[in-house]
């Protein structure tokens, strides 16, 4: 849980970061940002904070998996060492994100650098340096008076509500890669894997938010792709098998494999089905997790959103299952059309 309550930014430098692939400058500042005012640092923390939403935390890795490799984890651990080298480290990064932005598709914007204290996260509290990406300018409007005449002017400007992109490395954890939470507004292909992978080169944390989603995503994989190539089920199974998934998460405070098995696919063949399916997923995959753990509420939330309840048939109708298998029969009429037969007490 992270608190940016009594957060205090102490300082901040920025650069603008091209496109190195499309011969883009890289310009950087010689001083830092003046930002005394007490209204420019409500606003810059705002901008910066307020999409960090999610308790997900990655650690710094590298290629061979050894975090004191990793550039940003060296620049970080000179600033949190040395306070007095940051602007030197904040031209350190933007040379580094200038190195790697090599794909064409990579938006040219303005980095910010900045430095924090007092922040809370787990009851914990840190300093913490964050890395923040405006690729987007958007037109505003400047409406002046002077009497009772008014003037209407426009600009081109950052909207502090909409962050590209963002990261922030708490000085916890420093022998495990740094605590780092994450935000990239990108959602598809090469942009998507750069700021995460190319730029900040991270691995997820192994902790229980983590291990909470890990297993999460195997058994959704497992009902939706595996199950039906090997035992006779339909959609209703596939639905409710996810269901009980679901509710062994949300109404147990700490995970047991064994238990989970016999409580949401409770049949030997299907246990043995899914062990194999688990070892297989978590090779191909690179994930470990382990056969106990506490459950992450906030994984839970945010997992549950995909886990998919609804049996769509044709264009036409969407049934909503929430539970209890036995009540919905399926089957197909002589002229080879196919039904579905519901049962319940209530109507409301």
């Amino acid at each position: 849980m992270i608190d940016y309550a009594n957060i205090n930014l102490e300082k901040v430098s920025v650069h603008h970061v091209g496109n190195k692939n499309n011969d883009e400058a890289l310009r950087l500042s010689k001083e830092m940002l003046n930002s005394a005012d007490s209204r420019l640092k409500e606003l810059l923390k705002r901008y910066f904070f307020t999409p960090f939403t999610a308790n997900e935390f990655y650690n710094f890795t590298f290629t061979n998996e050894d975090y004191k490799l990793n550039p940003l984890y060296n620049f970080a651990s000179d600033v949190f060492d040395r306070p007095k080298t940051f602007h030197t480290n904040s031209i350190n990064i933007a040379k580094h994100l200038y190195e790697v932005s090599n794909h064409p598709q990579i938006k040219s914007g303005d980095l910010f650098i900045a430095d924090f204290s007092n922040v809370s996260i787990e009851g914990e509290f840190v300093n913490a340096i964050g890395i923040f990406k405006s690729e987007n300018r958007q037109s505003f409007l400047k409406l002046n008076s002077d009497g009772d005449d008014f003037e209407l002017n426009y600009d081109d400007g950052i909207n502090i509500d909409k962050l590209d992109k963002g990261c922030l490395i708490f000085e916890t954890d420093r022998d495990s890669g740094y605590k780092v939470c994450i935000i990239d507004k990108a959602n598809k292909g090469v942009e998507a894997q750069f700021w995460k992978d190319s730029f900040l080169m991270l691995r997820p944390c192994h902790d229980e938010y983590h291990q909470t989603k890990n297993f999460l995503d195997i058994t959704k994989n497992f009902v939706t792709t595996q199950l039906s190539e090997e035992f006779e089920v339909n959609k209703t199974h596939q639905i409710d098998m996810l269901n009980r998934s679901m509710d062994y998460f949300k109404t147990h405070d700490s995970f047991d494999k064994k238990q989970f098995e016999k409580e949401v696919f409770q049949e030997t063949d299907i246990i043995k089905s899914f062990r194999t399916f688990d070892d297989n997923y978590r090779m191909d995959n690179a994930i470990d997790v382990e056969d106990g753990f506490e459950i992450s509420v906030n994984a839970v939330k945010k997992q549950a959103r995909i886990f998919k309840s609804i049996l769509k048939l044709d264009k036409n109708f969407h049934i909503y299952i929430h539970g209890n298998n036995d009540l919905i029969e399926q089957g197909v009429e002589k002229d080879g059309r196919k039904y579905y037969k519901i049962y319940f007490d209530k109507e409301s």
